[in-house]
């Protein structure tokens, strides 16, 4: 089969003939329709991602979708023909998706959503992963909260809105001057970062009371912003990018509580890969309910326009999740 190998880091990836595994026990073969390209590839092919777990050579590509050609034994959930997404290699020593095929863990697969395309599937699996993780299995977030997202219209951040949103909260999510207008497109409240202070838009929106849920995906001053913009007593920060050193005085004066979220660990040690199907299954079906829609930017990409997809990630260029075409 054809896959783009990264054989050194912080090199282009290469094109090359590999050969097509075969599914294992537990393990479907899948024929890769399309790959979600996410910043985390890109860190990994430069060699900036330890966390990843990465060894060169190796085939990059969390994202996929495509349809089932084969199962190994053991799989009764899925059969040849179905058509499938999740977020499914490309750290530790598990296959990515850029290549045509990949045998993967029958535990990490959901059926797509009728409505959507394959390669509108292929956006979803880890940004989708990550929110569900951060929003409903840590912050549990219901009906009657108010709910802030940093950086609303990123990656990670439109899903998360629509997540919120779909379980009944009120939501309220940052972005730049250019990005409020997607926000509130998504049904959240947009808040200008840029000229807005905490403490103003706290005032503003809560009474100054706090919001109950506040989720960063941006990282740095923004999780120290999180930690003073959360509800007293029964407020919840989640954060999936709390790598940093930050003081906790601020989040403890308020008496609320924090959580981190790092997607990668049932891939990396095997752990909890079922929960990770059974979140697909949920963004299928959230999908199909009309409640959760990806942005994409609308260029398309093949295999060997790798490297333009992931410098437009690495650019900021993109306009939407970008999604690389296999076939």
């Amino acid at each position: 089969m054809r896959a783009m190998v990264l054989e050194e880091f912080d090199t282009p990836l290469v094109l090359r003939e590999i050969e097509t595994p075969a599914p294992g026990p537990g393990q479907v073969l899948v024929k890769i329709k399309a790959s979600g390209v996410n910043p985390l590839d890109a860190k990994i092919r430069a060699g900036k991602a330890p966390h990843a777990k990465r060894t060169p050579p190796a085939v990059l590509g969390l994202d996929m979708a495509g349809v089932v050609e084969e199962i190994g034994s053991g799989v009764s959930d899925f059969a040849p023909g179905d058509e499938v997404f999740g977020m499914t290699g490309g750290v530790g020593d598990v296959q990515g998706s850029l290549a045509e095929y990949a045998a993967v863990d029958a535990r990490l697969l959901a059926r797509k959503p009728g409505s959507l395309t394959l390669h509108e599937a292929a956006a979803l699996p880890l940004v989708f992963i990550t929110s569900w993780e951060g929003l409903v299995d840590r912050a549990q977030v219901h009906a009657g909260q108010k709910v802030l997202v940093h950086g609303g219209a990123g990656g990670i951040g439109h899903v998360a809105v629509q997540i919120a949103r779909s379980r009944g909260a009120e939501v309220f999510a940052t972005a730049s001057p250019a990005r409020l207008e997607a926000v509130e497109r998504l049904g959240a409240t947009p808040i200008d970062y840029t000229t807005t202070p905490v403490n103003e838009y706290m005032a503003k929106y809560t009474g100054g009371d706090g919001f109950d849920v506040v989720f960063d995906t941006v990282g740095g001053t923004v999780l120290d912003a999180s930690f003073t913009a959360v509800r007293t007593y029964t407020g919840h920060v989640v954060s999936a990018l709390g790598w940093g050193t930050h003081a906790l005085a601020p989040l403890s004066f308020r008496g609320a509580t924090y959580s981190g979220i790092f997607t990668l660990l049932p891939l990396l040690t095997g752990r909890g890969r079922e929960h990770h199907g059974e979140i697909m299954r949920e963004a299928a079906a959230l999908a199909d309910a009309g409640a959760l829609k990806p942005n994409l930017d609308p260029r398309r990409f093949t295999l060997t326009d790798i490297a333009a997809a992931h410098e437009a990630v690495e650019s900021g260029a993109a306009q939407g999740k970008i999604v690389v075409d296999i076939d």
